[in-house]
């Protein structure tokens, strides 16, 4: 996040930093890391994996719907985002 003054002046919206250990403020971080544990369990090395097997993982994460995007996937809505002529879609 070094660019975080480029990044607000371009979207025109403010970055938030959390505060250090203090979870509760990165609820959506701490949702995809329940989500990954699933597959992967704390302290695993991903060196262990091949490639494959964690794009695999992935693709099912990224395809999962997600009640806060409207019961659509990421991918979902990233590829509307990209067909999309209307780029306000990223802000607020």
């Amino acid at each position: 996040m070094a660019r975080h003054i480029d990044i607000t002046a371009a979207l025109g919206t403010p970055v938030y930093f959390c505060d250090s250990r203090s979870p509760w403020q990165r609820g959506r971080n701490e949702n995809a890391n329940g989500l990954l544990r699933q597959y992967f369990p704390k302290g695993t090395s991903l060196s262990r994996y091949t490639p494959e097997h964690l794009t695999t993982v992935q693709d099912e994460i990224n395809k999962r719907p997600r009640r806060v995007l409207g019961d659509r996937s990421p991918t979902e809505v990233f590829t509307a985002l990209l067909a999309s002529q209307d780029h306000q879609l990223l802000r607020r």
